[in-house]
């Protein structure tokens, strides 16, 4: 994001633990849900419903959100990929 000079507006710190109801609520907010683990890239949309593989998705083995997260306008990327993040930020 550095690179890009793009600024987060809000940054959450690690010790702040987002769980299954966080998740929830920010698929319900989103158009677009991007999920990647590892190679691996899903792609939700919710339409105001938080079905529970997608909220299952979003969440680790912790049962906390998995990280990086990012929200974009409407679409939520959890996960990294850098070809998903390239999409949704430029």
């Amino acid at each position: 994001m550095d690179a890009n000079g793009i600024e987060p507006a809000e940054t959450v710190p690690a010790s702040q633990k987002l769980g299954k109801s966080d998740a929830a609520r920010m698929a319900r907010a989103a158009s677009r849900v991007i999920v990647a683990k590892g190679k691996k890239v899903t792609e939700f949309k919710p339409g105001g419903k938080a079905a529970a593989d997608l909220v299952a998705a979003m969440l680790g083995p912790t049962g906390n959100l998995r990280a990086p997260t990012a929200r974009v306008g409407k679409v939520v990327v959890v996960g990294f990929n850098e070809d998903a993040y390239t999409d949704v930020l430029l």
